[in-house]
């Protein structure tokens, strides 16, 4: 019994320390750092200028496209902004037809995403939930006109950065209304998570534009009909027509 005791006092020992030595250990080591994830795990040989400072880094660079500083900073920040394009042109294109689906009623937007802005071009123009209006083009102007106040600060690098500082991927001030850039630790943590979603919602777009061209359909048709007969409607029954 007593060494039962022992035993248990051990593991309960055991735990708490290891429990505490987790709480120590900031949540960002676990995506920076020369501990973080790579791409092959054990196995991946990392460039010596990828050492884990960086969001999204898991040490995959074949073609040296970060070796040199500026080029690196520059790709980066390019890469982030094309990852929020990514993110709502991907909503864009599904929420839409999905919302059509369910039964509300948003007019011309329930079409297919690539067959959209032709509605402009028919007799009853463009339907904008229920009214026919001419939306589009004042939504155009008004994304010129903030995108293009946004484009000029980031470039001149004059945007409000966070704790004072200045940073034209990650602002901060009135671009942070939420404040979630206000804990160092927590904005570490989801730098990577707005990287990772952003390379995934790239991936995807790519995808529903092949799915466009080579089906002529959108993705929730294809979805639609992939599930009512998965071994019919799948990729390998268009790999005929490029026979």
């Amino acid at each position: 019994m007593a060494v039962a005791s022992a035993r248990a006092l051990v593991v309960v020992a055991g735990t708490a320390r290891s429990r505490a030595a987790r709480k120590s250990v900031p949540r960002d080591s676990l995506f920076y750092g020369p501990d973080r994830p790579k791409f092959l795990g054990p196995f991946t040989k990392a460039p010596s200028y990828l050492n884990g400072e960086y969001p999204g880094d898991y040490g995959w660079d074949t073609s040296g496209l970060s070796a040199d500083p500026e080029t690196f900073a520059s790709l980066r920040e390019t890469e982030v902004i094309h990852a929020r394009w990514a993110l709502l042109g991907a909503l864009g294109i599904l929420l839409p037809e999905y919302l059509a689906q369910s039964g509300f009623n948003v007019g011309s937007l329930g079409a297919v995403w690539f067959k959209d802005q032709a509605q402009i071009l028919t007799p009853e123009g463009f339907n904008y939930l229920g009214t026919h209006n001419n939306v589009p083009a004042l939504t155009t102007w008004v994304q010129l006109a903030l995108l293009g106040q946004a484009e000029a600060f980031r470039l001149a690098g004059e945007a409000p950065g966070i704790a004072g500082g200045r940073d034209a991927i990650y602002p901060g001030g009135p671009f942070d209304p939420l404040g979630l850039g206000d804990d160092p630790e927590n904005l570490a943590e989801l730098k990577v998570k707005e990287l990772k979603n952003g390379r995934l919602a790239m991936v995807a777009n790519a995808g529903f534009f092949v799915q466009a061209l080579v089906t002529k359909e959108s993705p929730l048709q294809n979805l639609s009909a992939h599930l009512k007969d998965a071994s019919v409607n799948n990729v390998f029954a268009y790999t005929a027509n490029f026979a």
